[in-house]
């Protein structure tokens, strides 16, 4: 298993505390063979999924996939500016923490 695989990122999380459910993981690779995704694309999906949903939402995760696979995103910094496009920013994220913080 390489250090990259979907597997190991899936492990990575239960160490870390972070317990999906059997239904989460199969889900997880139905959406990777449902839209032919590459493994790094679904883990850059399960970390945006966690990121703004703070927890698994399955049509959060597969809407963000489905975006990612397209074959024209062919890097990260692709997927990051592909999910800029569609309103998912680091820099809205943060900012929309601090205000609920208030």
């Amino acid at each position: 298993m390489t250090q990259n695989s979907l597997a190991y990122f899936l492990e990575d999380l239960w160490t870390k505390g972070f317990k999906l459910s059997d239904e989460d993981v199969r889900f997880i690779y139905f959406g990777k063979y449902s839209v032919n995704a590459a493994e790094w694309k679904v883990i850059i999906a399960i970390k945006i999924t966690l990121k703004y949903q703070h927890t698994f939402d399955p049509s959060f995760f597969i809407s963000v996939l489905e975006h990612i696979a397209k074959p024209y995103i062919t890097t990260k910094k692709h997927v990051f500016k592909a999910l800029e496009y569609r309103g998912l920013s680091k820099k809205q994220h943060t900012r929309n923490y601090q205000k609920s913080k208030s």
